[in-house]
C-alpha cells in the first residue's frame, strides 16, 4: 500500500479546505495499518449527562474515514460519503479526548469501504463503531 498523503498534508489539506474542523480535529498517524484521527473534546461537543455528542463522534467518524481515504488516492476534495453506519456502544469520558483508528477495506476506482473505532483516550472499550462508503469522483 503506497501512501499518497502523510499526518503532515492531512492536516495542511483540512486546514486550507475545511478551516471548520481547525482546532477540534486533527489527523495523529498515517501508516500502512490504517490512520489515527483525534476530536479535540471541548465544551462544544459535549451533551447534558456528561458526555460527548453523538453528532460529533460522528464527525471524528467521518473526517477520519475520509483522511484515510485520502491517504491512499491523494487530494480529491470531491470524494463524499454515499452510505454510513454507526454504532455507539458505551458512554464516552467527558473531557477526554476521543481518538478514531480506522482501516480502508475496499479501495475500488468508483467506491471505498472503510471503518472506524472510536476510543475514550487511554481507555481500551470502543465507544462507537461506524462503517462508511464513499464515493470517489472520476479524475
Amino acid at each position: 500500500m503506497t501512501i499518497a498523503m502523510d499526518r503532515d498534508a492531512l492536516n495542511a489539506f483540512l486546514a486550507r479546505d475545511f478551516p471548520q474542523v481547525a482546532g477540534s480535529y486533527r489527523v495523529e498517524s498515517v501508516g500502512p495499518e490504517g490512520l489515527v484521527a483525534r476530536l479535540v473534546v471541548d465544551e462544544g461537543h459535549l451533551r447534558p449527562g456528561g458526555t460527548v455528542s453523538g453528532p460529533s463522534m460522528f464527525a471524528l467518524a467521518d473526517l477520519a474515514i475520509y483522511c484515510a481515504i485520502l491517504s491512499r488516492i491523494g487530494p480529491v476534495g470531491l470524494a463524499v460519503t454515499t452510505s454510513a453506519s454507526i454504532d455507539f456502544m458505551r458512554k464516552p469520558v467527558a473531557g477526554v479526548d476521543l481518538l478514531a483508528e480506522c482501516r480502508v477495506l475496499k479501495l475500488g476506482r468508483v467506491l471505498a469501504v472503510a471503518d472506524a473505532l472510536i476510543h475514550s483516550e487511554g481507555l481500551d472499550e470502543p465507544v462507537a463503531r461506524c462503517s462508511m462508503t464513499y464515493s470517489i469522483p472520476p479524475k
